[in-house]
């Protein structure tokens, strides 16, 4: 079963079946000490740019800041959620600190 993955109103929104599922202005927890020097970087996501799922992760390309110190820019692909049987699941991106899909270690 396929799954549609699309940014939609010029980056505001990630649509999964044309159902929008995530949204900029969202306050995300990271670990990223290349973005920024900040232990862990309160980002605020300003714009989608890209989307893509490597059949783990659902991941968007988005640029922001850190809302702590004001560094900008692109942290990564960052994952927000995964898809299971088929369907759609979002990650607690409330709760969770999320890396960047290229700094994490092999486990």
């Amino acid at each position: 079963m396929s799954v549609a993955l699309r940014i939609l109103d010029d980056g505001a929104w990630l649509s999964v079946n044309d159902q929008r599922r995530v949204s900029v202005s969202e306050l995300w927890r990271l670990h990223a000490p290349e973005f920024c020097s900040c232990e862990l970087v309160d980002f605020i996501a300003e714009g989608f740019t890209a989307v893509s799922a490597d059949g783990r992760d659902v991941a968007v390309t988005t640029y922001g800041q850190c809302i702590e110190c004001g560094a900008s820019g692109v942290p990564g692909k960052l994952p927000v959620g995964y898809i299971h049987n088929g369907e759609y699941r979002n990650y607690d991106r409330e709760h969770a600190v999320l890396e960047p899909i290229g700094n994490r270690q092999c486990k």
